[in-house]
């Protein structure tokens, strides 16, 4: 009888320890960002009814919640100015969990496909520029990195599946692993506004936008989900399933915005990109609860696709430019000059960080000054055999670096296209013009998958303009 008392207490004891566990987020962990001056959520699991107090250190307070009948708990507390180190403690009864090092300051969502996934380390025989140089570098106590790992649900979960399984400090070894672009956009952050930076990046190589928009969303795209409906596909190219596994499981954590890196893997339904986009960042905004934060995206770069004069992925980037005028507080990274004819992977992704900082310091974080946005085409007319091009952005005018810009064709009415000269006339204009072509009709510019020359128009602060076309001849 005593051995089966003893035995019984024992069971009890740890049923009674299992019961008072708190199970906090995985993407809860030391070394975390959260996001300064804001009101920020700290959740997780516990029993149902489960009391618990979540007390921060920046200001001592007290926050009590409790588990609902799921045993899903939330509680909401208040962050201050950028700092720390400090701590995060949750207790209930005699458990009692503790979070260390963490720091207030900004913290960014960093999603897309492969460019946006691809690690300072690059792929095989696909290199980022300075990678070495990035490493030696690298150590900086005020930058810290997550990385989601690849997960596709087919409904929404709430459990974090990091892949290496907590938050990291940045150095060379956490650096080698992690996104280029999101790394060096948060280095970028952190040595303008001198706070720390803490970046989340969810992104899957290969990934269609379909799947990284919920099932209600994607649902008010009849072709796209009939294109992305198909099982037999990777997860990453049928619809919802990484917003359900990669997106919905971050919905408590709380961003200044996001920059997103994708659009390869939809060329083949370049038609549909803008409202795709425009629909997805509504989507986000909604589901986040964090008002119309800022989106920054960047402008697939050129490459070859199979040929490098067809103009499929050319579309897709026409979209890219229109989506702009689309999502309200967004702003567009152009890569025209950035690509490399058969790497789709480019090199320079230096370049690309510091074009999608640019928006962030003028758009969201107020500094005057900064020019940030690339000229984009407003208008052409047309005196006699001279097209005259027009130009919003331009800024204080154009150049091409000292480089010819041979990537101009032009038109008549018989909607041939003939190579073209340009010459720069006053600040926002260009004049484009083909012995060939009398009566002008039509004008493009890079409107190709790989525009193959050496020079590129770009405004006086280095930003290039992207490829457009002035006709709407082919769809």
């Amino acid at each position: 009888m005593k051995t089966k008392f003893l035995i019984l207490s024992a069971f009890l004891g740890l049923f009674l320890f299992s019961q008072a566990e708190i199970k906090l987020s995985n993407v809860l962990t030391d070394n975390m960002v959260l996001q300064r001056n804001s009101k920020v959520k700290i959740w997780g699991k516990a029993d149902a009814n489960q009391k618990l107090v979540v007390t921060t250190s920046w200001d001592k307070a007290k926050t009590n919640t409790t588990a609902d009948e799921k045993g899903n708990w939330v509680a909401k507390v208040k962050t201050t100015e950028a700092g720390g180190p400090y701590t995060v403690t949750v207790v209930s009864g005699k458990e009692k969990v503790t979070l260390n090092n963490i720091l207030l300051g900004e913290v960014w969502l960093c999603s897309g496909q492969s460019n946006m996934d691809m690690p300072i380390r690059g792929y095989s025989d696909q290199p980022i520029n300075d990678a070495n140089d990035i490493l030696v570098d690298a150590d900086n106590d005020n930058i810290r990195l997550f990385t989601m790992n690849y997960v596709g649900r087919d409904e929404p979960i709430d459990t974090v599946v990091s892949k290496y399984g907590k938050w990291k400090v940045a150095s060379a070894e956490s650096v080698w692993e992690y996104s280029a672009v999101a790394y060096l956009y948060a280095k970028q952050l952190q040595r303008k506004l001198k706070v720390p930076v803490g970046v989340i990046t969810s992104s899957w190589g290969g990934s269609s936008i379909e799947s990284w928009m919920s099932k209600e969303t994607i649902a008010k795209f009849p072709d796209a989900l009939k294109l992305t409906s198909d099982t037999k596909k990777g997860k990453q190219n049928q619809a919802c399933k990484l917003y359900n596994g990669m997106i919905s499981p971050l919905l408590n954590y709380t961003f200044k915005g996001a920059i997103w890196f994708q659009g390869e893997q939809n060329v083949i339904n370049h038609y549909d990109y803008a409202a795709l986009l425009t629909a997805m960042v509504a989507n986000w905004r909604k589901d986040f609860s964090n008002g119309d934060f800022p989106f920054y995206y960047v402008q697939i770069t050129p490459y070859f696709y199979g040929n490098s004069k067809e103009r499929n992925s050319a579309f897709l980037r026409e979209a890219q430019v229109k989506a702009q005028s689309m999502i309200q507080n967004s702003g567009m990274a152009c890569t025209t000059d950035l690509g490399e004819e058969k790497v789709i992977h480019a090199s320079n992704k230096l370049d690309v960080a510091k074009r999608l900082s640019y928006w962030a310091f003028a758009q969201t974080y107020g500094f005057k000054g900064i020019n940030f946005s690339s000229p984009t085409y407003k208008s052409m007319s047309v005196k006699d055999s001279v097209a005259t091009l027009e130009f919003d952005n331009a800024l204080n005018g154009f150049s091409s670096h000292g480089k010819p810009v041979e990537i101009f064709e032009i038109a008549g009415a018989d909607k041939v296209f003939y190579p073209a000269k340009m010459w720069i006339n006053r600040k926002n204009e260009v004049l484009v013009s083909s012995p060939e072509v009398k009566v002008p009709v039509a004008v493009r510019y890079g409107f190709c998958n790989f525009p193959t020359t050496q020079g590129f128009l770009s405004n006086s602060a280095g930003l290039p303009v992207p490829t457009f076309r002035t006709d709407d001849w082919e769809k």
